[in-house]
Parts: structure tokens; sequence; C-alpha cells
């Protein structure tokens, strides 16, 4: 062993450098709040490859975070219910973030934190009202579920494949992993969530799933959503044992 003079140094490294090191709280976000209830409508069964993949989601450190599960109603109905639930718990309706998580969707282990970081601007520099990871639609033919792209007029939903590795802009989300602002939906009005398939004589028809329905409501109010192209997301088929 060398031997060594020891030099009080109690102050440690990090003190030592104080300018270094509040840089980089300020970018890792890590002292603000990222308190999360996290959502999941189900059928009431979940398959091990889902499971496992959840069991391996990372959750912000030192940080608040839930799981609230609706079994066996409509899905837009579940979430109608589980928001509405939690905003009047005088706990759980105080924290900021709402994240969906379908039982068929696998995130990557640091999917949340990604979607964290991207909400806040920490990406793009642009805050947004809701950002969702990137999954497709089942299937040889699927189709990415990020929807709309905002500089093209009118109004569309129209599905589209964001740049690899960056956040981008939409008009419409799926909600298979998706962060919400929970601040969103108490200055929107209710139903939050809609399925909608009808016909009317003279006008036509319109169908919407719950998050197109969702997303076309609030866009409308000024909010802004993007798609994490960093947050890549396995959409699971049971009954062929492919993951999309």
């Amino acid at each position: 062993m060398k031997a060594t003079i020891l030099a009080p140094d109690t102050a440690g490294r990090h003190n030592g450098a104080p300018a270094a090191s509040r840089d980089r709280i300020l970018r890792g976000n890590t002292y603000r709040d990222a308190s999360t209830v996290c959502l999941i409508p189900t059928r009431g069964l979940i398959h091990a490859r889902v499971v496992q993949a959840w069991w391996g989601m990372m959750t912000p450190m030192n940080q608040r975070f839930s799981r609230l599960f609706a079994w066996g109603m409509e899905v837009a109905h579940a979430y109608e219910e589980m928001v509405a639930n939690v905003l009047a718990h005088p706990d759980l309706g105080t924290w900021k973030y709402v994240l969906t998580l379908e039982e068929d969707n696998l995130p990557p282990p640091d999917g949340l934190l990604k979607l964290i970081e991207a909400i806040e601007g920490g990406v793009d520099g642009q805050k947004y009202d809701a950002v969702g990871g990137l999954y497709w639609t089942k299937g040889e033919g699927g189709q990415p579920m990020c929807y709309g792209q905002p500089d093209v007029l009118p109004l569309n939903f129209i599905p589209w494949l964001p740049v690899p590795g960056t956040v981008a802009r939409c008009n419409g989300l799926g909600m298979g992993f998706t962060l919400f602002r929970m601040a969103m939906f108490k200055g929107l009005p209710r139903p939050w969530f809609r399925t909608v398939q009808e016909y009317a004589p003279g006008v036509g028809g319109r169908a919407y799933t719950q998050d197109l329905w969702f997303f076309e409501q609030a866009g409308r109010a000024g909010h802004r959503f993007a798609c994490d192209a960093r947050v890549l997301v396995g959409h699971y088929n049971q009954s062929e044992d492919v993951v999309w």
C-alpha cells in the first residue's frame, strides 16, 4: 500500500464545484415534483411478457408513484371514471402527472423518465401537456400511433412517423404509454374520453376512439402534444405471441 499524507477534505467533490453540480441538477430536473398516478384499464388478465416489462420500468427517485386499475369496463368509461376519481381524491388530485398504460403495451425501462424529461421541455426546449411513447397498431400493416402534424391544415389525425430519436409535436396520440399533466383535466369540460360511432342524416358518420376524442377537444382548447420517438414501446398480440 502506498503511504499517503492525508489533508482534510470534508466537503466532497460536488460541494467543491457547486456551479457544475447546480447545472447538472437543473438539467436532470431531480428537484421538481414528478408525482405520477398510473391508470391501467384491463380485462382482468395481463400476460407475463407485459408484466415483465412493467416490473422493469423505472420511476423517478424519491417521487410518489401509484397505480390504479379499472377492471372490466369499456375503455373510454374506464379512463373517464379513473381520472374523475383521482381528481376527487384529496391527495392524488394534487399530483403532477397522469400516466396511461394499457395491458398490451411494453414500455422500455427508462420510458417514464424520458417522458417526464420531454414534457417539461428538457429535450427540445418546448413544454407539452401530453407526451406519448411511440408504438404501432398491431399487424403487418401497422401504423405509428402519432397522429396529425400541426402545421398541416385542416386539422387532421393522419398517422405519421416522427424522426427517430426526436420529440415531435403532433395532434394526437394513442394512450398505451402516455403522460398527461394532471392540471389539464381540471380545465377541460367532461366527458374527457368518449368512444363515438354514429351517423346523422345530412351530416354523415363519425367514428372516434377515446384517445382521439380527447386530443381533438384538448387541442381545440389550446393544449400541445408530442410523440417521444426516443421511447419505443412494444404492442403485444397475445394470440400470435408477437410484439409489434
